[in-house]
């Protein structure tokens, strides 16, 4: 069962019974507001997830990840929620600009 801790919303912590889901639907499951304004299709980076612990347990970068990474877009120790999986437990925290304004984020 992979623990999911998001630190700057103090450290909340998720668990997920079903493990190889994506990070997006784990959060959207939970109720967790996240950002993800083309509806999680991975068109688009504000779904991006900082990773604190457990990067390279979250499988292989996909195609578009690689994109934005190549465009400079998502940085080495990001994701984006709705295309990595998550099948360990991991940290994270919601990315600067894509914190939402009604939302006390910690740290």
């Amino acid at each position: 069962m992979p623990k999911i801790v998001i630190q700057n919303l103090n450290n909340k912590r998720l668990f997920s019974e079903n493990s190889g889901r994506t990070l997006l639907s784990i959060l959207q499951e939970n109720y967790i507001d996240w950002m993800h304004a083309c509806g999680g299709k991975g068109r688009c980076t504000t779904c991006k997830a900082i990773v604190h612990e457990g990067l390279t347990l979250l499988g292989e970068l996909t195609e578009a990840e690689k994109k934005y990474m190549e465009m400079g877009r998502l940085e080495s120790n990001e994701r984006l929620a709705c295309q990595c999986r998550v099948s360990n437990d991991i940290e994270i925290s919601v990315a600067d600009e894509n914190k939402f304004p009604h939302i006390d984020y910690t740290g």
